[in-house]
């Protein structure tokens, strides 16, 4: 008969599960005008975003002075919400306008440091509160990012998400 024997070690050490990984880690958020910076009803941009706005509104010849970038919502996509952007030639009655970069010039610059304008609707509003957009350019990807603490689950494409 053999006999087998079962020995536990408390020697192991138990260790904590690597922190989430900052998903702002090594950015430069710009603050709208009149807005506190990571506050809860701020939404912010980063450098990068300020330069490729810039960049395009000047190539679609949005005026920086009237027009702006509108970032919104809509139901659809792999998560049920969708992130929209497009240039505005002005904002509407009940959008929230944000103003970014006025004076801090970026590579490039067509606009000559003039601000931009967010706008954003009040219903894309309730969903984008808090949120970051960046502008991210890799070998592998180009585009402009969200990064959203409202959204619980996204899809891997990044364009749709569900909150």
């Amino acid at each position: 008969m053999s006999t087998v024997s079962i020995s536990t070690s408390t020697s192991q050490s138990m260790s904590a599960p690597p922190a989430p990984k900052d998903p702002l880690a090594g950015m430069t958020l710009l603050t709208a005008e009149g807005q506190q910076p990571r506050a809860k009803a701020a939404i912010e941009i980063t450098k990068n975003a300020l330069k490729r706005i810039r960049v395009a509104m000047a190539k679609e010849g949005v005026s920086p002075s009237e027009g702006g970038l509108r970032v919104g919502i809509t139901g659809g996509g792999c998560s049920g919400l969708s992130y929209n952007i497009r240039f505005d030639t002005q904002p509407r009655e009940r959008d929230r306008t944000f103003l970014f970069g006025e004076g801090i010039e970026t590579p490039n610059d067509p606009s000559g440091a003039q601000a931009v304008r967010i706008f954003v609707d009040p219903k894309s509003y309730l969903y984008l509160a808090g949120m970051v957009l960046d502008f991210e350019e890799t070998l592998m990807r180009q585009g402009f990012n969200f990064i959203n603490p409202n959204s619980t689950k996204s899809c891997g494409c990044g364009s749709s998400f569900s909150a």
